[in-house]
């Protein structure tokens, strides 16, 4: 009796230890994979700034706040000899925006105090900060003057609210509704923005000693952007022409004389002319822009002329791709320009001669949601000029590199998620590439394939289209991309026609014909999944952004393919989007190129709306209440349509977002996750298991 006693405690203490040893093996399995949680856990660098003397770099450190849900950035040093690696601005406000000094003693940076925006300037040599002015309105896109003795700066200038009639003051103790709001700008909110103040950006000038700071244009139109010509004048870009609002695209660089506030035009082109950069002795100016032929997408070209404006000239005309971040190298003699290169960002030199030289690629992977080619670059003086850049990579977020100025030697400096990714089972990434069945033009794609993936056919796939449509994906890190893969979905994103950084061709393939053949691209790549085999044909899903967002609308009226779908501030209906959204005008004159009102039938033809009686497909719309991009409205047409036609649906609205939901590490989770989830119940294999 005793004996089978024990033998029954015995097997009673293995039964009950049995599921604890079975959630011990979830929990260790779970603690390997790239959960919601570990979005905060996150962390990239961006804005790279080397000092002039090339011996230290300044970085944005980039993380996720758990606390106060925001992904904040904090200056870290590099010491580029020693490779020394320490906090230089830890601020509970956080910091960004470093700019060196020309004498390298002093670096300027952007905070904000109690709320408020703020600038301030850092002394290495004693480690101390003070701010520079007192803000009312947020400072941005500081420049120091040669001479180290001032910082140019665009603000913005509030103006007067117009107004038809004078309201009685409320009586003492009243309750009364707030004053009526009074619009008469044809573009009178913005995303991110909301509805905007009466007002406009202006340049401002302050001394680095502190003081006050001095307007310096009092134009009726926006001007920023500035950039010294000498200590005594400036160069800002803008739109001074009566009818700015109807011709968003235009701009002009403007001289600005700061002895007496003379304002006189460099350039007179029809098309955008930005982004001056005055060469080391400043005798001649570089800048972007192109002749504007009034298309949906047109590449910035590089053009130099005189410090007077005379002489202009186009430079490195046959340059195949856009010309992005421009900057003199250190003698004159030629420029350093950013260029998207085929999903990549690759730093190419440019002489004078317009002759270009590709120094340093995989720049990017500041875009931690999605996989979007973000970086930038700066570049040191001295004998050995050398380039600081962000380094992009597949398996992790982005990184600090340098390189010589000839792209030699180049290495990574720092190991920002050592501490974390490494002991996590990341998914693998694969490029394919891929013949439309269009007309066989070449479709670059990349895979990301689950830890536990194997070519048998059973795994769910996840079609992730980029928005814009004037973008480009890349074979970049992306929480959003590794969390769908961590759920075992193989994860495809793709640069169908249209994309950015193939070329103006490949790009104007879809002008005036969006959404069109760049469908055709992107069933390409999934039917390559199904041949080979990676993924069920009956557990396809597609979701997207903004332009990925029309483009997930538009498949799901076309094919009946995909188990489910997941629209995400989409365009549904481009009358309304060329009638109410920020970017109507550009919308109306630059991409359809009809009046809505005299033919409506040009907008309707590319409309997800004009077609929701064809869809079949359960499809969740998702969009922030607060996006003036791709508003509200634009999700809540496509919704009402299904539900109307019998389709299952949902609508999500994302509180407070504007049209980056992904901006607050929160957002980002919710995403993903309510995609997944929305996924989930749609997935055939999954309804087997149910049942």
């Amino acid at each position: 009796m005793i004996c089978r006693t024990l033998a029954l405690a015995g097997l009673s203490l293995m039964l009950a230890g049995t599921p604890a040893i079975a959630d011990a093996a979830k929990d260790k399995a779970k603690s390997k994979r790239f959960t919601a949680e570990r979005v905060f856990d996150m962390e990239y660098a961006s804005n790279p700034q080397l000092s002039p003397d090339g011996k230290t770099l300044v970085y944005v450190r980039r993380s996720m706040d758990r606390m106060t849900d925001r992904d904040m950035g904090q200056l870290w040093s590099i010491d580029t000899a020693t490779g020394s690696h320490r906090p230089l601005i830890v601020s509970a406000e956080g910091a960004s925006n470093p700019r060196w000094s020309p004498d390298g003693s002093r670096l300027i940076y952007s905070t904000s105090a109690g709320g408020k925006a703020e600038m301030r300037v850092f002394y290495p040599d004693t480690g101390r900060s003070h701010p520079l002015a007192q803000f009312l309105e947020s400072p941005s896109q500081a420049v120091w003057s040669p001479d180290g003795k001032y910082i140019a700066f665009s603000m913005f200038v509030p103006g007067e609210t117009p107004s038809f009639a004078k309201a009685p003051a409320t009586p003492e103790g009243g309750s009364w509704n707030a004053p009526v709001k009074v619009f008469d700008r044809l573009q009178f909110r913005f995303d991110g923005a909301g509805y905007l103040k009466d007002g406009t950006t202006q340049v401002f000038v302050l001394p680095v000693d502190g003081g006050t700071p001095r307007q310096v244009t009092f134009e009726e139109a926006d001007l920023g952007g500035p950039a010294w010509l000498g200590n005594s004048t400036l160069l800002v870009s803008g739109n001074l022409a009566e009818d700015a609002d109807l011709d968003p695209l235009e701009s002009e660089i403007y001289a600005v004389s700061l002895s007496d506030l003379s304002i006189r035009p460099l350039t007179s082109r029809d098309g955008p002319d930005y982004g001056p950069v005055v060469s080391p002795d400043g005798k001649t100016v570089a800048y972007r822009g192109f002749d504007d032929k009034v298309l949906s997408y047109q590449q910035d070209n590089l053009y130099l002329m005189n410090a007077d404006g005379s002489g202009t000239r186009e430079i490195a005309a046959d340059f195949p791709r856009s010309i992005g971040q421009t900057v003199w190298a250190p003698d004159g003699k030629s420029l350093l320009v950013l260029s998207e290169d085929y999903g990549v960002l690759s730093l190419f030199h440019i002489g004078l001669d317009g002759k270009a030289t590709k120094i340093v690629t995989d720049i990017g992977g500041a875009s931690i949601g999605r996989p979007y080619a973000e970086g930038s670059f700066s570049v040191s003086g001295g004998r050995k000029p050398m380039v600081a850049y962000t380094a992009g990579f597949a398996d992790r977020p982005s990184e600090v590199g340098m390189a010589g100025i000839d792209g030699k030697d180049a290495k990574v400096l720092t190991t920002l998620n050592g501490d974390v990714l490494p002991f996590l089972e990341m998914a693998r990434v694969e490029e394919i590439k891929v013949p439309s069945s269009h007309d066989g033009l070449e479709i670059e794609a990349w895979v990301a394939l689950p830890p536990d993936f194997k070519a048998d056919g059973s795994f769910p796939m996840i079609l992730e289209i980029h928005g814009g449509p004037y973008a480009m994906y890349g074979p970049y890190f992306a929480s959003e991309i590794q969390r769908f893969a961590a759920e075992g979905y193989v994860t495809v994103w793709t640069n169908p026609r249209g994309s950015t950084g193939y070329g103006e061709e490949f790009a104007l393939a879809i002008d005036r014909a969006y959404p069109g053949n760049d469908y055709d691209d992107l069933m390409s790549v999934v039917d390559e999944l199904v041949k080979r085999n990676y993924v069920s044909k009956d557990r396809l899903f597609v979701t997207g952004g903004s332009g990925g967002g029309i483009l997930t609308a538009w498949i799901v009226t076309k094919t009946d393919r995909f188990a489910a779908a997941a629209s995400v501030k989409p365009v549904i209906n481009w009358m309304t989007m060329a009638l109410a959204a920020d970017i109507a005008q550009m919308v109306r004159r630059h991409w359809i190129r009809e009046d809505p009102w005299s033919n409506p039938e040009a907008y309707l033809e590319r409309s997800p709306i004009r077609y929701v009686d064809k869809v079949k497909t359960p499809t969740l719309m998702m969009v922030g209440d607060q996006d003036w991009r791709t508003p509200a409205w634009e999700a809540e047409q496509f919704y009402t349509g299904l539900k109307m036609n019998g389709v299952d649906t949902a609508l999500i609205h994302v509180p407070d977002s504007p049209h980056y939901i992904a901006s607050r590490p929160s957002r980002l989770i919710a995403k993903t996750d309510n995609i997944m989830g929305w996924f989930a119940k749609y997935d055939p294999a999954k309804k087997v298991e149910g049942e």
